[in-house]
């Protein structure tokens, strides 16, 4: 996600820097997907604080998204 949303502010075109964040945005939900996993395993430790954490970054991420996409 990280490395997405900074290559993201430095695009080729607008369009470029769209498709980065989507890209930060699949990356959020795969995050979400692997958190998931971990809170549901009888084994793996599990912190709340990064389920809050991803949280707070999707809604930055898809804000910045939306905000994009209806500036073009």
């Amino acid at each position: 996600m990280g490395a997405n949303s900074f290559e993201a502010q430095n695009p080729h075109s607008k369009n470029d820097s769209v498709n980065k964040i989507k890209i930060a945005a699949k990356e959020l939900e795969e995050t979400k997907y692997w958190l998931y996993l971990c809170k549901n395993s009888k084994t793996y430790p599990f912190d709340e604080k990064l389920e809050v954490q991803i949280t707070e970054i999707g809604k930055i991420i898809y804000k910045i998204l939306s905000t994009s996409l209806n500036k073009k």
